[in-house]
């Protein structure tokens, strides 16, 4: 009985220490933002709104249905992956991926704000749209050409 007793003891103060080290930890942007299903969710809507834009939607034809649904997996993972979600992002680099697509400042202004518009369709915090953006921007240099 008294090694039962013991076992209890010890066992509860170590699920005590888990907790209260996860209890301190912070939430990953990915959590916050509700996971790989929200990602998803926000990269169809996100795409929709490029395809169908004047400016952008030049970037859309010619591409078959699988390459679209491999740019938006790719897309998913990426995001994922930069939010610290445990997907691990699988496609060529930025560079590589958006060379002589001839994207340029304005190119990228407005995916920038067609971005905003999907996350404040999903309610999106301030504080997270922020670091979504500050993810994003890091890419630019990557992407914009002229």
């Amino acid at each position: 009985m008294k090694k039962v007793l013991t076992f209890v003891c010890v066992s509860l103060f170590a699920f005590s220490l888990f907790a209260a080290d996860a209890a301190q930890k912070p939430k990953s942007l990915y959590e916050r933002l509700g996971g790989y299903d929200a990602l998803a969710a926000v990269t169809d809507d996100f795409l929709g709104r490029l395809a169908a834009d004047k400016q952008l939607g030049r970037f859309f034809p010619g591409h078959s249905t699988d390459s679209l649904q491999k740019i938006r997996q790719h897309i998913v993972e990426q995001l994922c992956a930069a939010t610290g979600g445990p997907c691990v992002y699988m496609g060529r680099d930025m560079k590589t991926a958006h060379s002589g697509m001839g994207i340029t400042e304005a190119d990228w202004n407005q995916a920038a704000a067609l971005l905003v518009q999907t996350l404040d369709k999903f309610k999106v915090p301030e504080k997270e749209k922020s670091e979504v953006l500050g993810a994003v921007s890091a890419l630019k240099k990557d992407i914009v050409e002229k």
